[in-house]
């Protein structure tokens, strides 16, 4: 069974941004972004720090209201969806997360969770089908049987927390995926290792539309199907994954002169000497 349901014949956007600005002390974090992702489509938003990948997503996922431009987000419109509902529908992934969650709780237990995007496992019931598709997806993560699901999540490496995070994820069944900086931090094996769950997931029609916020095109699944580049609040390109990874287009994101390469799927970027 697949872990999420993409398949819901959504005929308009999932996310479809229109000159959508975010302002805060003056300084324009987002400056008139148009972005529109369509069902079925796997997204990453690249740039340099302080770019606005992550208020990007944050908009996206129905957590911060724009301060210019209308936003739609799996068929609902600020200003006349209420948001809280919206965001039931949509799952995070991200380091704020994990500070959320209490160490000693059992890394199953956090999976389980993700169910009603609950913190506890006290708060809500949890029914036979429930548990064994939390073990399913640790299972996928390659960490599968009682002896992992049962160690604390605050002794789990980095590279297992965001395994059980995204396995979290999942177990909510979302609409909409969106992963802020999954492999931050990560080592080489477990960044490879994260990589090639969510190109699987990325391959898989049933899981939802995915938007993943990284610095490092090594970090791209080759499943990622198109790219935003962002600088300074404002859009550089946005499409196909194959246009917009081109030596232009990302130099001019990162501020430096790169050469963007692809093998075996996957991409690369170094400084041209």
């Amino acid at each position: 069974m697949s872990p999420a349901d993409g398949s819901s014949g959504r005929a308009e956007p999932v996310i479809d941004l229109v000159g959508v600005s975010v302002v805060r002390d003056g300084v324009a974090l987002l400056d008139d972004v148009s972005w529109r992702v369509e069902p079925g489509e796997r997204w990453a938003l690249l740039g340099p720090n302080g770019s606005g990948k992550t208020t990007l997503l944050r908009v996206a996922g129905a957590a911060l209201w724009p301060t210019r431009g209308t936003v739609d987000v799996l068929g609902g419109r600020f200003g006349r969806v209420d948001l809280r509902e919206l965001r039931q529908r949509i799952t995070v992934v991200s380091a704020s997360l994990a500070r959320t969650l209490r160490p000693a709780q059992a890394a199953g237990d956090v999976v389980l969770t993700g169910r009603y995007g609950a913190l506890e496992t006290w708060w809500h019931e949890y029914t036979d089908e429930d548990r064994a598709l939390a073990a399913q997806l640790l299972d996928d993560a390659g960490f599968g049987g009682p002896e992992f699901a049962a160690r604390p999540f605050g002794l789990l490496s980095e590279g297992e927390r965001q395994q059980v995070l995204l396995s979290r994820a999942l177990m909510g069944k979302p609409e909409l995926l969106l992963l802020d900086e999954p492999a931050a931090g990560l080592d080489l094996g477990a960044r490879e290792r994260l990589v090639a769950r969510m190109d699987r997931l990325a391959g898989d029609p049933a899981v939802p539309p995915m938007v993943l916020v990284t610095h490092h095109l090594e970090e791209l699944p080759g499943g990622i199907t198109h790219v935003a580049l962002l600088r300074a609040g404002r859009m550089v390109a946005a499409g196909p994954s194959e246009v917009v990874l081109a030596d232009g287009p990302v130099s001019d994101s990162f501020g430096i002169a790169v050469t963007v390469e692809r093998s075996r799927g996957r991409w690369s970027a170094r400084a041209q000497t």
